[in-house]
């Protein structure tokens, strides 16, 4: 007979493994000696050991899910207790409970950690949702709806929340988009009708135009075509596709009879030679509003002296577009100036970027007291995350207050 610590072999070839319950066969062996049959019997124990071994190794490095995880055990655990095998049994055991106590808390962690995830996407989209509804009102319609598409990519990013949450933030998000959107169209459309009136004057211009165009009335018509111009520029801008077709006709009715007009008084050259020479003193006069420090002043001096721009008559043709230049540069500087002061002292504009920025510098100290919070707390990786994403945010805040800037503050 021959025995180890954990089994023996009696006299008629029977293994016995011992156990805190007493012996139990596990087997017989009439192959070899009593030892063959012992060292036999503690391989399949070693083989056990290995299963546990590696089912330990996938708990503690894997992301093996605990229902799993626990029908695995359970499966050791069955195989331990009818094992045909010689060893400490019982300290199997003692694995596979201690496996089961890290299996829950694993699973305890990922149900704190989903929670947690969960807590701050729904911060997340609450902060979309507000920042959405904020950009609803906005009348930057290329900017905001670029936003707002940066926004939805966001939100699918973010995990969901249970059904009612997310679909109640949804539902807002989904409808701040939706008053954008139709607001835009609404824009749009009085733009296009805007247009749309403008072709069809600019058409009735561009008729009488070439109606004019052989006239040989000289004076008259030179008039009536200067009202023409006036009338084409109040009309404003008709559709893209449109306008430059309707500008090339009327340009050119124009210069059909202001052409043959300088065909015919080919002896006023001289006189046009004076008008030039009249002009570039007017465009030096109108060069020395610039820079523009007062836009009332500015616009009534360049008024005054483009009326008499204008009362001054043709120069020669091959100067025309380089004096012109010089009077129209003058001009794009004052309307700039006009439009830029209007954008500072629009108080619709101003209370929107006003708004903004508040939104987001709440949402900077936010920010900001979640990762002092968190560094605190020695929690480095949310605290890097938060940092990550405060520094985007004050890109936004710092944005934002140098738009706030030009409204004066």
């Amino acid at each position: 007979m021959s025995s180890d610590p954990w089994g023996r072999v009696d006299e008629t070839g029977t293994v016995y493994v011992r156990t805190a319950d007493g012996e139990r066969e596990v087997g017989s062996w009439q192959a070899g000696s009593p030892d063959e049959a012992l060292a036999y019997f503690e391989r399949k124990y070693e083989g056990l050991v290995v299963e546990i071994g590696l089912l330990e190794r996938r708990v503690r490095t894997t992301d093996l899910a605990a229902k799993d995880a626990l029908t695995a055990i359970e499966h050791l655990r069955a195989s331990v207790t009818e094992a045909h095998a010689v060893g400490d049994l019982a300290a199997l055991a003692t694995r596979l409970d201690a496996l089961v106590g890290l299996v829950e808390a694993r699973r305890e962690e990922r149900k704190i950690a989903k929670a947690k995830a969960t807590d701050e996407a729904k911060v997340a989209k609450e902060e979309l949702v507000a920042e959405a509804e904020g950009l609803a009102e906005s009348e930057q319609w290329r900017t905001a709806g670029e936003r707002l598409r940066a926004l939805v990519d966001t939100w699918k990013a973010l995990p969901r929340l249970d059904r009612k949450a997310d679909d109640e933030l949804w539902h807002r998000f989904s409808h701040a988009r939706s008053v954008f959107s139709k607001r835009r169209k609404a824009h749009f459309a009085s733009l296009d009708s805007q247009r749309e009136d403008a072709r069809r004057v600019k058409e009735k211009l561009v008729t009488e135009a070439l109606a004019l165009a052989n006239s040989t009335d000289w004076g008259p018509t030179a008039a009536r075509y200067r009202e023409l111009m006036t009338e084409w520029k109040a009309a404003g801008r008709a559709q893209r596709e449109s306008e430059d077709d309707l500008w090339n006709r009327f340009r050119g009715a124009q210069d059909q009879f202001f052409q043959a007009r300088t065909e015919v008084f080919n002896e006023r050259d001289s006189q046009e030679r004076e008008n030039l020479a009249l002009k570039e003193e007017l465009a030096i006069e109108a060069e020395k509003i610039l820079p523009v420090t007062e836009l009332k002043a500015a616009r009534a001096a360049f008024r005054a002296i483009n009326e008499r721009w204008e009362a001054i008559g043709h120069v020669p043709r091959d100067a025309r577009p380089r004096i012109e230049a010089r009077m129209h540069a003058v001009e794009r500087a004052i309307q700039d100036t006009e439009e830029n002061e209007w954008r500072r002292t629009n108080p619709e504009a101003r209370a929107r970027a006003a708004g903004l920025t508040g939104q987001l510098q709440a949402a900077v100290d936010k920010l900001r007291t979640q990762a002092e919070a968190a560094r605190a707390a020695g929690n480095t990786s949310k605290a890097d995350k938060l940092t990550r994403e405060l520094e985007g945010r004050q890109a936004l805040l710092d944005q934002a207050l140098k738009g706030l800037e030009e409204f004066g503050g």
